[in-house]
Order: C-alpha cells, then structure tokens, then sequence
C-alpha cells in the first residue's frame, strides 16, 4: 500500500493517526484515505488525533464520517482527540462529537475515559494547566 501521510503509532491493534493542522477539501480526500488504510491494517481501535488541527471544513467532516462508519462496520471502535475550539464547535454544530466520541487528550482516549467530551467540558479542562 502507499506510504502513510501523516504518523500513525500503534500500540498493538490500537492506532494513533496525528492528522494536520488544517482538514479542507484540498486534503480530506488523503486523510479519508489514510484512516480508512488504518482501519484496513487491523486497527481495532483507530484515535484520529485531531488536537494540533485548528480547521476542518465540511469535506474534513465527511472524511472523520466515512472512517467512523468503516470502523463501524469492520467492528472496530473510533475516537476523536479534539483540544481546539473552532474543531469542536464545527463538530457540535454537524453533531459528529454525538456520533464518535470525542476526549481532550490522547492519554484520555486511551484510558477510555467514559462518554463523549463536550467541548465545554474540554475547554475547561484546557485551562486546567493540561500539558
């Protein structure tokens, strides 16, 4: 298969993939792609590190759907690490952070912490003094 675009570490059959500061329709299509060959690898839990990522416009929407539903359907699991407030307000607004859970760190979303993360509740935690 191609080369992967953006790091993945992996941790077993649990996948980290640190997705890039801007989602947009110039690259939704490559990161659709690269989470969707995550998935394809055998990841039983796939974390789509989204914490460095300040924008994502619709069509990076679109791609975090399409990979949660193909986690879905594979009977993998998939969250979502979101610590900035324009990502988790585009979330909320398009109701994805109700359909994949959502933590504030990736430490969080490892431990499995339970139920989604409002961003209200992460925005709190971000001036909790989080590293």
């Amino acid at each position: 298969m191609s080369q992967e675009r953006y790091p993945v570490l992996w941790i077993g059959q649990v996948a980290v993939a640190s997705l890039p500061e801007e989602i947009d329709v110039t690259i939704a299509d490559s990161v659709r792609e690269e989470l969707l060959a995550i998935l394809d690898r055998g990841a039983t839990l796939l974390i789509a590190d989204l914490s460095k990522t300040e924008f994502c416009d619709s069509a990076g929407v679109s791609a975090l759907v399409q990979a949660y539903r193909r986690a879905r359907t594979s009977g993998s699991l998939m969250r979502l690490v979101i610590s900035t407030p324009s990502v988790q307000r585009v979330l909320s607004i398009t109701g994805v952070d109700r359909l994949v859970d959502t933590f504030p760190s990736v430490a969080a979303s490892l431990a499995g912490a339970p139920g989604p993360v409002h961003p209200a509740d992460a925005a709190i935690a971000d001036t909790d003094g989080g590293a």
